[in-house]
């Protein structure tokens, strides 16, 4: 299975090709004056491949960057290789859930539309057990349980010291769909209504009498890292995931989750459709 490139790998890239272009030199100057080729250095900058810290170390000086940042892109490019917790799981994952694992990692804020579940950050085990099972009919009990398992791992991160801001719009439809049958979905609506109140946490459902809206095409999420150019755009597709960081396209489903975000109800009144759905549930 192939790896995509780690977090810290792009974050390198993004910055060296941001001080370069401060700088005002092209590709071939910068390379020229700490003697690495042009076309190792734009390798250096698209975030693939492996990097050498001494030339790191050379570009920042040439780049007239200050001692903090060039310290700071060394242990970047010394840490590049670094892999999460998953690449030692003995059972292989699909290749698009290794590369949302990798983005995830180090992610600042994460927006969410969910049109079909409950967005899998917010899963309860047994709501995402019976999401699996749907899914991947053909999957043995081993292989939900392990998918399951990487789920609530990778939940996580809504623990961590300084977690990222999770920002969730979702369908109405997806909270009245009763996914594993009603003890699961009481549940996770329970679930769902106690995670919302954490300060980086927000929750906003789209009613149903909202009618069409931006997002008729599917569920999708949008991945923001520390600097825009790290940020990347997740589409749920049927067995897998597409993965997008053209600027156009990252432009499309920004906008296009402010207007669903906008278009959804405030967050009290999100809580209180959820608590209705909830009591309904029979």
């Amino acid at each position: 299975m192939a790896v995509g490139p780690t977090t810290r790998r792009r974050q390198l890239g993004a910055d060296l090709r941001r001080l370069r272009e401060l700088k005002g030199l092209t590709l071939e100057e910068a390379g020229a004056r700490v003697g690495i080729s042009k076309a190792t250095l734009s390798r250096y900058e698209t975030k693939e491949g492996t990097v050498k810290w001494p030339a790191v170390d050379a570009l920042c000086r040439e780049y007239g960057a200050t001692d903090e940042e060039r310290l700071a892109l060394v242990d970047l490019a010394k840490g590049a290789k670094i892999q999460g917790w998953w690449r030692s799981l003995a059972d292989p994952i699909p290749e698009s859930m290794n590369l949302m694992l990798t983005l995830e990692d180090e992610v600042v804020r994460e927006d969410h539309y969910a049109c079909m579940y409950v967005p899998g950050l917010l899963q309860t085990r047994a709501y995402a057990e019976a999401v699996h099972r749907a899914s991947e009919v053909q999957c043995g009990e081993r292989e939900v349980q392990h998918m399951v398992d990487i789920r609530m791992k990778r939940q996580e991160l809504l623990e961590r010291e300084e977690p990222p801001h999770i920002w969730c719009v979702i369908d109405e439809a997806a909270l009245r769909r009763q996914v594993g049958g009603l003890e699961v979905m009481r549940d996770q609506l329970s679930h769902l209504l106690a995670i919302s109140q954490r300060p980086h946490v927000t929750v906003q459902v789209l009613p149903f009498t909202r009618g069409a809206h931006a997002a008729a095409v599917g569920s999708f999420a949008v991945l923001r890292g520390q600097a825009p150019e790290l940020d990347v755009v997740y589409v749920d597709l049927l067995g897998g995931g597409l993965f997008m960081e053209k600027p156009q396209e990252l432009n499309r489903y920004c906008l296009a989750f402010q207007y669903l975000s906008a278009q959804a109800l405030d967050l009290k009144s999100s809580n209180e459709l959820i608590e209705r759905i909830s009591k309904e549930i029979q």
